[in-house]
Formats: C-alpha cells, structure tokens, sequence
C-alpha cells in the first residue's frame, strides 16, 4: 500500500482554513496513487498551545464535526483514507475535558477509529487529559496498523506493544523542533520491525519551530522518503518485505532528487 507523509504550516485556531489544506493535500497525495495520508500532531489548529489554552470552546473537535466535512469529503472522493489530529473533546469522546486526539477517516469519509495520546509533555498536561495506553490499532486493506503522538514514541514500551500486536505500519504524528529527533524514527523502524511513517509539524508555533523532515522508514532502517519543505508530502509504499530499499518501493512521481516546490519527495530523498 501506498501511504503518504503530509505537512504544512497550520493557520493559528483556523479550522476550517486547515481543513481545507488538509483536504487539498489528500486530493494531491490520492492522485499520485496514496492510499492513506497522515498529517502532523495538532494540525487542525496548529500546535498552539497558548491560543488552545484561551479558548478551547472554539478548537475542540468532534469526529462529525461540521468544520471537518471539507476532511471527510476528500477522503469520500479519492477513495482513501486520512489520520487528522487535534484537540478532541475526551478522551475517547466523554463529555468532560480535551485530548490530543487523531482521528481516522475511510473512503467513506466515516471515522476508523480515533487514537488520543497517551503521554502528554510540558504545558500539555495542563491541557489535556491523557488517553488509555490501550487503542490506537486499526486495519485496512489488509494491513495493521498503529497510532502514536510525538512524545509516545520516546516510551520503547509504545512501540513494543504495537510489535507485539502484529502491527505492519506505526504512524506517528509529531511536532518536532529538531532534525535529529525525526531521524530517529529510522532506529525505531529497525528496532521494531515494522515500517513507520512520521508526518512532523513545520513553521513557528508556542513551543518551538516545527522543522519538518516529515518520512518514512522501512522495517530495515532505511529511508524510503523525506520532505525537505516547509508544505509537501512524502509518498512511499509499505507492508512489504523489509530488505534494501528497492524502486519497487517508492511511487511513480518526480524525481525525489528534483526541486519541488511543494517539498514532495518519493523514495531516496535527503536522509
């Protein structure tokens, strides 16, 4: 299966203009042959934490909400499906509170299952409640995967579980301020035996910079695709035999060595 790495400089609070580049970047990825796209750590609000802290009345999400339909109709008319995350009321849909929550859309634009994070850092916890260490697994087409939010993925247990459940693919969706941190998703692939996808936040938020470098890694550490831009997507395909990276892997597209103006990349692009 082809899945795609997306990222893009989120609007600050503005859901329905980040639902629409959601929307935009899933139309794109789904026309190069994408399957399943996933977008970085609170990309439907941007990682604010100061402006989700003022008015977390305006930012909390439903799975059904209205603001979202731009999401859940993309997903509908490419046929694939998106992990989108941001606060969600919770965890888990309760009444009371947020959570980091991702939430998953089919081809049918409807939910596959929602994931909320588990371990919060910094301001976060006095934002957020934390979700169950059990969820985030879902299966399409034929594959397994698992969900993580950025600093889940620092607890080695995180990944062991989704290892031990059978897991063919680990999402993570991250804000990271550092290059270094994202590379280690490679070591985390290798270690685990899965391929892994890490679709990291990019621009200035509260909290540092988000620097991009959103990938994909095979199940043997090697790269399989980068996004070296501020707004692109990285497009590779998974659930196949780990071993040396092979064109087999990679999707038709441009050469991942080419300049592209949105930052895609497919492939052997900067690791």
């Amino acid at each position: 299966m082809i899945v795609a790495a997306a990222q893009f400089p989120s609007a600050v609070l503005d859901i329905e203009a980040n639902a629409a580049r959601t929307a935009g970047l899933i139309a794109e990825a789904a026309g190069r042959g994408a399957e399943l796209i996933v977008f970085a750590e609170l990309g439907l609000t941007g990682y604010e934490l100061e402006a989700i802290a003022a008015g977390p009345e305006r930012c909390v999400l439903a799975p059904d909400d209205p603001r979202l339909a731009p999401v859940r109709d993309a997903c509908r008319a490419a046929g694939v499906a998106a992990a989108v995350s941001g606060p969600g009321r919770g965890p888990s849909g309760t009444a009371d509170g947020m959570a980091i929550a991702t939430f998953v859309y089919g081809p049918d634009g409807a939910l596959l299952t929602r994931y909320d994070k588990h371990h919060l850092y910094g301001r976060e916890t006095e934002l957020f409640t934390p979700g169950p260490t059990a969820g985030g697994r879902f299966t399409y087409r034929g594959l397994k995967f698992a969900l993580a939010t950025c600093y889940d993925n620092a607890f080695p247990e995180v990944a062991e579980r989704a290892a031990a459940d059978g897991c063919q693919a680990y999402l993570a969706s991250s804000f990271h301020d550092s290059v270094e941190r994202t590379d280690e998703y490679a070591t985390l692939a290798r270690d685990h035996g899965f391929d892994v996808l890490l679709a990291n936040g990019t621009g200035p938020r509260s909290g540092g910079v988000g620097c991009g470098y959103s990938g994909i890694w095979a199940a043997d550490g090697s790269g399989l695709a980068r996004v070296t831009g501020e707004t692109g997507l990285g497009l590779a395909e998974v659930g196949v035999t780990a071993g040396p990276l092979s064109e087999a892997r990679v999707p038709s597209g441009p050469d991942p060595e080419e300049s592209e103006p949105a930052g895609i990349s497919g492939g052997r692009a900067a690791g």
